[in-house]
């Protein structure tokens, strides 16, 4: 039987309900949605779209470090937005933390996010 192992850090905003931040099974490790809550206060960052996809990416790149991952290991994100017109400010600073390998990716306009989410993304990568 495949292994599989939970994955929890608190330099990411913890689970608000039943899901872990990332689960490890096999070769691989598979992060869950993160949106722009910063773990230090439990709530969004302020701001718009630009800051919430920095605080996005900083939560995915630690929970990738708590697996034994990191960003240059991904092999597929999945980008969920409230507003496809913020496709160009999402996908600036996305290329600043995924320059040094580039996954696969899925961009998707959605009619709604947790907690009024302009942003979110999930994400595979190796271990």
């Amino acid at each position: 039987m495949q292994e599989r192992k939970s994955i929890r850090t608190e330099k990411a905003p913890l689970p608000i309900g039943p899901y872990e931040q990332a689960v490890a099974a096999g070769p691989f490790v598979f992060l869950s949605g993160q949106i722009g809550f910063d773990p230090a206060t439990g709530k969004m960052v302020e701001g718009g779209v630009a800051e919430q996809t920095e605080r996005v990416l900083k939560n995915v790149k630690a929970v990738l470090e708590a697996s034994g991952s990191s960003l240059a290991k991904v092999v597929r994100v999945g980008v969920y937005l409230a507003d496809m017109g913020d496709f160009a400010t999402v996908n600036d600073i996305y290329s600043k933390y995924m320059s040094e390998a580039k996954p696969a990716r899925s961009a998707i306009a959605v009619k709604g996010l947790p907690a009024g989410a302009l942003v979110e993304m999930d994400a595979i990568a190796l271990l």
